[in-house]
């Protein structure tokens, strides 16, 4: 049988179909696109709940142990170790199918982060948008891992802020050391400090708010130092557990299945009002022990030091006084993905200091103990 030579336009054809696939391939590898998430519930009990700091009460969990989220985030190689990069991440309340934001814009669509930008392997990154504020770094330095008894508590939820209208620039790792800085403008005409209103998002009626943090990274060693600045819509520090300067001061050590924690906290509301809590200082010390790896303990101690404490006739505190938190709780992963939680925890208040045991403002019941915990299921996907 005579052979059949392919033409000459056929062979161009099938060279062209090639290079398409090729390049079709190439380009399907150099970007990508990743759903992400995480689903926590189950329950809570507190004791000295209510107003009034009276009777117990029992609750469906959500976020307590850590946040409920969904989000989305992606990734195009540029060429040269650069990347264009963006990330949508909405944070909810597992129990009732809710939005739940880290701000007063809960109502949001994206309410933990909304951000797009562009990164180097040699320069960094910069992002626009929305994001955490930048001084929830105080996540590497936080033994329960800021749960709702943790650094937070303390301080009426200072140190846990989203931000809107960022701008985040991330260094590259420079032999152990990272810098991070972040604004949030005020978008107030007239003032580059002023306030947003941003009645749009929820009405979070914060102004600027500026950071920096700075950490070091090297055999199982990590010191940190963050810097901020949260202004009220006026551009002044009226409010030390709101709107302030705060400089938070730590570390972590990990010698094989120990790892340990310390860290400072200091607020400063040089604006005031007479007789308010201007200064407050909090310490904190705790541990993580993996007993298998499965079986996680962890444990810790956190205290607030507040000035001008002062009780009303009433018995209502000023927010000032002093509190200890005490902590303890156990991890227990099936897999990696999915985890079984137990935390406990007690608030003892001090004169003019009436802190809750989770993440919420001071309640104004001076000398208040409370005593509780939560326990459930937390799934990542």
């Amino acid at each position: 049988m005579k052979q059949v030579k392919p033409s000459f336009i056929g062979a161009k054809t099938l060279c062209a179909l090639a290079l398409m696939g090729a390049f079709s391939a190439q380009a399907q590898a150099q970007s990508s696109v990743t759903i992400y998430g995480r689903v926590v519930a189950g329950v809570d009990f507190q004791t000295n709940a209510g107003t009034n700091g009276q009777g117990s009460k029992w609750s469906a969990a959500n976020n307590q142990w850590g946040t409920s989220m969904i989000g989305f985030k992606g990734t195009e190689d540029l060429g040269g170790g650069n990347n264009a990069f963006f990330l949508i991440e909405s944070g909810f309340n597992s129990t009732k199918g809710a939005l739940n934001g880290t701000d007063t814009s809960n109502n949001a669509l994206f309410n933990r982060r909304s951000y797009v930008g562009l990164s180097s392997a040699t320069a960094g990154s910069i992002k626009f948008g929305k994001n955490l504020f930048i001084n929830n770094d105080i996540w590497y330095l936080d033994p329960t891992g800021q749960q709702a008894i943790g650094t937070v508590t303390l301080v009426n939820g200072r140190n846990w802020p989203g931000a809107s209208n960022i701008i985040e620039y991330n260094s590259p790792d420079m032999a152990g050391f990272t810098v991070n800085l972040q604004t949030s403008l005020g978008e107030k005409a007239g003032s580059f400090n002023g306030g947003n209103s941003n009645s749009a998002a929820g009405g979070n009626s914060d102004g600027r708010k500026d950071g920096i943090s700075v950490a070091y990274q090297k055999n199982g060693l990590e010191l940190r130092a963050i810097y901020d600045v949260i202004r009220d819509s006026n551009g002044d520090y009226t409010n030390v557990w709101s709107h302030s300067k705060e400089l938070i001061l730590g570390g972590t050590y990990k010698i094989d299945k120990l790892k340990m924690f310390v860290g400072y906290e200091n607020l400063r509301a040089p604006n005031a009002a007479a007789g308010a809590p201007s200064r407050a200082n909090q310490y904190w010390i705790g541990a993580n022990y993996d007993v298998t790896s499965q079986l996680q303990l962890v444990a810790s101690w956190f205290h607030v030091n507040a000035n001008n404490a002062s009780v009303s006739s009433s018995g209502v505190g000023n927010g000032g006084g002093t509190a200890n938190l005490y902590m303890a709780g156990v991890n227990y992963f099936l897999s990696k993905r999915t985890l079984l939680y137990v935390d406990v925890g007690t608030v003892r208040n001090g004169t003019g200091a009436g802190h809750v045991l989770e993440n919420g403002a001071d309640n104004g019941v001076s000398g208040l103990k409370q005593t509780g915990g939560y326990f459930g299921i937390a799934h990542s996907f």
